[in-house]
């Protein structure tokens, strides 16, 4: 059997010859150009400031609940400058039931960093891009490639499953990600920068819509003819179990219970309304000191809670 260390090592020991890379770009790539969705954030006039807003809102969250979300939040707030003029609450209230409602609070302070350093304008390099709230290596080089066209590893869980397949031979990639991941997908990057970041885009919207996780269709895959994992007769995953999500009578359904209570809210509410939206006090508590401690939520006096001002 093999098994997670096998597969790791299997991982590090498989580098994409030029003619392999290659032989993935082309298709890749004029698959993408004929195939694409009409996403709102791929559009010319979304600019790097509706990418970043699409890449913090897409975080563990399907396209067709973020979309009518990123309508409204650009709509409302299309500058960063405009974002950070508002108190946080009202970043978590838009924010609505896209679930993680940190990411909310993290793109505000990510408008105010780039309102109060930047000029109000996203900054177009990766460095400057990761000392921004709430922006790791995965959304740096995401907005660096989506909006400026630079030439980065942008390595999503789609991302990470397609290069699994075609070049490691394995169905799933790790829980999470490694290096030898990140260092095969930097020597399978185009040299060039634009072809580079329409790999980037090509390859996470092929792993979308073909190479999903649970349905993959080879049949209308581009590069089904060189994918290692279907050479290989598709064999079944040997590494460790992959994580499910679960979500009803969990910590975060209560968590989203209490918060949609404070987002409907005008005035601050009391912690009998809040008590009414579960009937379990000891996970009610623990749900609400979580937001408190979150910053989600601001406590005032006489038992009142409100979202957060500052």
């Amino acid at each position: 059997m093999t098994t997670h260390t096998d597969q790791t090592d299997q991982t590090q020991q498989t580098q994409p010859t030029e003619p392999s890379a290659a032989a993935l770009h082309t298709p890749v790539i004029a698959w993408f150009e004929a195939n694409a969705r009409d996403l709102p954030w791929r559009r010319p006039e979304a600019g790097a400031w509706g990418v970043m807003v699409s890449e913090f809102m897409l975080q563990q969250t399907p396209v067709s609940r973020v979309l009518p979300v990123y309508e409204q939040w650009v709509a409302r707030w299309p500058r960063p400058a405009d974002l950070a003029a508002e108190a946080p609450g009202e970043a978590v209230r838009a924010w609505g039931r896209l679930g993680y409602p940190r990411r909310a609070l993290r793109l505000h302070g990510a408008a105010q960093a780039i309102t109060e350093r930047h000029g109000g304008d996203v900054p177009s390099q990766h460095a400057q891009l990761l000392t921004l709230p709430g922006i790791g290596e995965y959304t740096a080089a995401a907005v660096a490639s989506f909006a400026y066209g630079q030439r980065h590893a942008v390595l999503d869980t789609n991302v990470r499953r397609v290069i699994a397949r075609t070049v490691t031979g394995v169905q799933y990639p790790p829980n999470a990600t490694t290096a030898a991941e990140r260092k095969l997908a930097r020597a399978l990057l185009p040299e060039d920068e634009a072809r580079a970041a329409d790999w980037a885009a090509a390859s996470m919207e092929l792993g979308a819509l073909v190479c999903t996780a649970k349905s993959p269709e080879c049949g209308r895959c581009p590069v089904a003819a060189h994918c290692a994992w279907k050479l290989a007769g598709k064999p079944a995953h040997e590494g460790p179990p992959r994580r499910g999500q679960t979500y009803a009578g969990t910590d975060r359904q209560v968590r989203g219970k209490l918060l949609a209570v404070l987002r409907e809210a005008v005035a601050p509410v009391t912690q009998q309304e809040l008590d009414a939206v579960w009937n379990e006090p000891v996970q009610r508590a623990r749900a609400l000191d979580g937001l408190v401690s979150d910053g989600l939520v601001e406590p005032l006096a006489d038992g009142l809670y409100r979202l957060p001002l500052t």
